[in-house]
């Protein structure tokens, strides 16, 4: 006796891998496909987040149950400016991604606990045995791109929970009133009920090294500005701002479909992935032909096609980098949240139009001018 041979192969049981196979299992229960992820619970220790503008409506039922929590705004506060943004921001929680996944796929749909060795176009060695499939996917994550230049966005997360409500009302999604010997450094502060709160502290650094046990004593410390706190989870990541060089480094011509950060399918200066995922997902979902070529065709010129869009972010993130001297970077962003509100949700969409690019490079700059534009122009090595 030997297993089926799945339609489609889904490596990596993250983000990106768990909303493509949720998408399948409700949309498309005629297609016979197998989840693997190496870990023993899918998504990892994450909170993923997103700004109401940045989903479709067709995209949120599909969604709906992994969102922990949903507010109508939030707050900025930098050294010269401070504003409430009447956005609705919202965080989904890996535990619900795990708990979706479970509930939804059969138990021949996934594998949990299963390190996989090599991908192919057709097949996985997973533990030193092959499993063939009709068409492979790879959404395990970034890995090495030399072809690729890029900084760092890097923190440490940790959820606390109170004895007494802690009184924060609404996130605060940049806090850059903090020191900013590190480059551009931020908190973070989401408030999932009136007991818990997560505090994160987030670099946009040159180097993508962290020490969390660093960091630790002073997420401790902000915490117990709000009360007597004990911390109960922590997350750490480090995800790539891009700054310029070649999407092929991202996808070498293997034959193999890529979803999520391996593919190239995250905002470029902001590192959020969630809304590509969810897109990503539901072109998954729609398509008559899922054979390992057209996928990866499909994949690759939506990557492509988002590449070009987005190119005006690249330019931004250099700037930032390049033109801006590591302890003043905070002033490019302070200077960003003068915008009306309606650009600063395509920001984070990834969707400016030309109006809103010529907004965000207007004004007094927030760096010399000169530094700027060539930092703009210089592209990778």
């Amino acid at each position: 006796m030997t297993d089926p041979r799945p339609a489609l192969i889904i490596a990596g049981g993250g983000l990106a891998g768990g909303l493509a196979a949720l998408a399948l299992a409700k949309r498309r229960p005629d297609v016979d496909f197998l989840l693997i992820e190496q870990e023993h619970a899918f998504g990892g220790n994450h909170i993923w987040s997103f700004f109401d503008s940045d989903v479709a409506v067709e995209d949120r039922a599909l969604l709906a149950p992994l969102v922990a929590a949903h507010w109508d705004d939030h707050d900025i506060r930098f050294p010269r400016r401070k504003r409430r943004l009447a956005l609705g921001y919202n965080s989904v929680r890996s535990d619900l991604l795990d708990r979706e996944l479970r509930q939804r796929l059969r138990p021949g749909q996934y594998r949990l606990g299963c390190t996989i060795d090599r991908l192919a176009p057709d097949h996985v060695i997973v533990g030193g045995k092959r499993i063939d499939g009709g068409a492979v996917i790879d959404a395990r994550g970034p890995g090495p791109a030399p072809g690729l230049d890029l900084a760092w966005q890097k923190f440490v997360g940790r959820t606390y929970r109170y004895a007494a409500p802690h009184a924060v009302e609404r996130p605060v999604i940049m806090d850059a009133t903090v020191d900013q010997s590190d480059g551009y450094r931020f908190l973070y502060s989401l408030p999932f009920a009136a007991d818990e709160l997560m505090i994160e502290d987030t670099f946009y650094s040159d180097t993508p090294d962290l020490d969390p046990e660093a960091l630790a004593a002073g997420l401790d410390q902000a915490a117990a500005a709000h009360g007597s706190a004990k911390c109960v989870e922590e997350e750490i990541g480090v995800l790539p701002i891009l700054l310029g060089g070649d999407l092929a480094a991202l996808w070498p011509d293997d034959g193999i479909a890529r979803l999520g950060m391996a593919g190239g399918f995250f905002h470029p200066t902001t590192g959020y992935s969630l809304p590509d995922a969810l897109a990503n997902a539901r072109l998954l979902a729609e398509q008559r032909d899922l054979s390992g070529p057209a996928i990866a065709r499909l994949l690759r010129a939506r990557a492509e096609r988002l590449w070009d869009d987005r190119h005006f972010f690249q330019l931004l993130n250099r700037m930032l980098f390049r033109a801006a001297d590591p302890r003043e970077r905070y002033r490019v962003l302070e200077h960003f949240y003068r915008l009306p509100l309606a650009t600063i949700a395509r920001f984070y969409a990834a969707r400016l139009t030309a109006l809103d690019k010529l907004r965000i490079l207007s004004g007094r700059p927030p760096v010399a001018v000169g530094r700027a534009l060539a930092a703009m122009r210089k592209q990778a090595a």
